[in-house]
């Protein structure tokens, strides 16, 4: 795939100007693995990597749920973040062993243990179906009839895509609708716990230390996928190097960015910084302070929302650095001027002139547009007002009833056949449900949705029926029976004759909101989303008409290659080092007095003369990586496995929206702490030798 276009000597000029002013961005970049920085890497560093080596380096990579991961070893052994597998951790965890607290280490095949509903994804193929979706919406003018024909499309080439190869695919929209390529994925649903360290250690330093550096955390766990009952062959897996990387060496990433809003408009990321990040920040300090309360009732309380806690913390923290970011007049220049720089390149051309600022505008009338519905989209829309796993079941059941009753090619995309495994995968198991925090988290949500709204709104009223949020919260949570996976099943089942007789009140309040629920859902879909997919998608046709694919799309969820070096920075003039050590981390334990967050196991403590104090624990890099990219493999040129990432400094999070590289960096585990840790605190040789080696034996 190669669509470089030649453009005008003037649009050169003004475009390697905007590129000069930002020459600090050097290793900016999520790149397609379909279409790698050749150039680049060659200019730069003078290398130039093979289609093997590109390949080995995408067979290697996993993608987790939310999250990266690779294979370490050809017998299925998989590496991420401790963080990344916190989830599965916590699902396997009893009140009588908490492996958050105590840790984990299966010194065979037989004390592994299995995750539930947990799915690993190894990206095989990747096909551009552009031209097919676009011809499918070419002559429709209508924005919601072209959504749901370009949903239609897109659901016909996963489930063909199925039919023929056997792998599950996803369509990815790329450039806002610029491109869409077809993933295709082989999907691993055998994966057991192998080891994982105590939280105190991964997370050492909690959230006081969470997006800083320097930093001295162990966020690693290690699982394995089987195949027929047995650890599954994987030929493909990264060879592992504990001596890691010198500062100033090339090194990449390869893993799963969540979503970049890089490419947005001005006047986008304007409507971000002043009405949607205040109102999400609203929504996580109070979810902070409900969990935060909880958690002090007892011992298992604390047990109980810890995660929830620990997640809610996290994007807290991330999302207060992003409005910073925002809030800064130097980042906002920069976008100014890169549209600026995009209006001065398109108007050599004047239909790409027309082009750009009827796209604009679309934007504008967009967000004029989302302004005035967005509590209602946010709050019923989106379900905002009802934060509770019950209240998911219950809506995914209505909706399930409603839409298989319908042929398929009018059912909405979540529940068309290529998605109903899926959906039914996470519906029917036994989930983890504990009615006392259930109850807080639903009636902090309620209480959100009553300030937003006030009490005088009709369906507000609805919601309570004459009860306060708490009571409200309380008395659905515990007159509900959806916790029953049985009870689920039998809905399932019964479909919607089952559904309408059901008078569980958890299934009538989703009943309740589901029909103003769907109306600014259609709302949204014409005024928003549609209009803005289309005008994202007009600029990006403007850039490939002047620049080509040199710009990399914005994150999405999938498959990325980055590249950076290891290197050190400077912080309010303090010199900021590459590396971190154990004897920093047991200095700051000491500093704090071992107090949490800074406390440690006492393994750690009474084993610490076993290590090697000087041994590198923690590295930064200027490699291109946010939120998604944790648990993704840090490699050197030969492809050797030198760490793996679990963090960014707080100057990166503003790298959703602009890369700046003079200070942001991504935290990483260096593979030599790893190995240290395994054989000398935990006496796991058994897996550092299956690391080494690459193999079991």
């Amino acid at each position: 795939m190669n669509r470089r276009r030649s453009f005008s000597l003037v649009a050169f000029f003004v475009v390697a100007l905007m590129f000069l002013s930002l020459s600090a961005r050097a290793d900016e970049g999520m790149w397609l693995f379909s279409d790698p920085p050749r150039q680049l890497l060659r200019q730069r560093y003078d290398f130039d990597p093979s289609d093997a080596w590109l390949d080995h380096l995408r067979l290697s990579a996993v993608r987790f749920d939310e999250a990266s991961g690779s294979f370490v070893s050809g017998d299925g052994l998989v590496m991420t973040n401790h963080h990344v597998g916190l989830s599965s951790i916590y699902k396997i965890s009893t009140p009588d062993r908490d492996l958050l607290i105590t840790g984990f280490h299966a010194r065979s095949l037989d004390e592994e243990l299995k995750c539930p509903n947990c799915k690993l994804k190894v990206l095989i193929s990747i096909e551009d179906v552009t031209e097919r979706i676009r011809s499918a919406v070419a002559s429709i003018s209508d924005p919601a009839e072209a959504a749901e024909r370009r949903s239609e499309e897109i659901n016909s080439i996963n489930r063909e895509s199925k039919e023929k190869t056997g792998l599950h695919g996803d369509v990815v929209s790329l450039y806002y609708g610029g491109l869409y390529h077809l993933y295709r994925y082989k999907v691993h649903d055998d994966v057991r716990l192998v080891f994982s360290p105590a939280e105190s250690v991964a997370a050492f330093g909690g959230d006081p230390d969470n997006f800083e550096y320097p930093r001295f955390a162990l966020d690693v766990c290690f699982f394995r996928v089987y195949e027929d009952g047995r650890p599954a062959k994987t030929p493909h897996h990264l060879k592992w190097n504990s001596a890691g990387s010198k500062e100033g060496e090339l090194v990449f990433m390869a893993g799963h960015p969540a979503r970049t809003e890089r490419l947005k408009t001005v006047r986008h990321l304007e409507f971000i910084r002043d009405a949607t990040m205040p109102a999400v920040l609203d929504q996580r300090r109070r979810r902070e302070v409900s969990l935060t309360a909880f958690s002090q009732r007892s011992v298992e309380s604390s047990r109980r929302a810890s995660m929830e806690l620990r997640k809610c913390q996290n994007s807290r923290k991330a999302r207060l650095g992003m409005l910073a970011g925002l809030q800064d007049p130097a980042v906002m220049k920069i976008k100014r001027a890169e549209e600026e720089a995009l209006r001065r390149a398109a108007a050599e051309r004047p239909e790409l002139a027309a082009e750009l600022e009827t796209a604009l505008e679309m934007m504008d009338q967009s967000l004029t547009a989302f302004a005035e519905i967005r509590d209602d989209y946010e709050m019923i829309g989106e379900g905002e007002a009802f934060q509770s796993i019950l209240f998911s079941f219950a809506r995914t059941l209505i909706g399930m009833a409603e839409e298989i009753a319908k042929p398929e090619a009018e059912r909405s995309w979540g529940y068309r056949d290529s998605n109903l495994d899926s959906l039914k995968s996470r519906l029917l198991p036994d989930v983890l449900v504990y009615p006392d925090l259930e109850a807080v988290l639903l009636a902090d949500s309620l209480s959100m949705y009553l300030e937003r709204k006030g009490y005088d709104d009709p369906l507000v009223r609805a919601v309570l029926a004459g009860r306060s949020p708490p009571q409200r919260a309380d008395e659905l949570v515990r007159g509900s029976k959806l916790a029953d996976p049985s009870f689920r099943c039998r809905l399932v089942e019964g479909g919607a004759e089952a559904i309408d007789a059901c008078d569980d009140p958890m299934i009538q309040l989703a009943r309740l909101v589901d029909d103003p629920a769907g109306d600014i859902r259609k709302i949204y879909e014409r005024r928003v989303s549609e209009p803005q997919t289309r005008a994202y998608g007009m600029l990006a046709q403007v850039r490939f008409a002047l620049f080509g694919e040199s710009i990399y799309p914005d994150a999405t969820h999938t498959l990325r290659l980055s590249f950076g070096q290891v290197k050190s920075y400077r912080l309010d003039g303090e010199p900021i080092p590459a590396w971190t050590t154990f004897a920093g981390l047991y200095r700051r334990a000491e500093d704090n007095r071992f107090a949490a967050p800074y406390s440690m196991p006492s393994i750690w403590v009474e084993r610490k003369d076993r290590l090697e104090m000087d041994a590198p624990l923690n590295f930064v890099s200027t490699n291109d990586s946010i939120g998604g990219n944790s648990g993704s493999p840090v490699v050197n040129r030969n492809g050797e496995l030198v760490g793996v990432v679990f963090d960014g400094n707080l100057p990166s999070l503003v790298w959703d929206f602009v890369f700046t590289q003079e200070e942001g960096r991504a935290v990483s585990v260096h593979a030599g702490a790893i190995i240290e840790a395994l054989r000398k605190v935990y006496d796991a040789d058994r897996l550092a030798d299956e690391l080494q080696r690459g193999s079991r034996k």
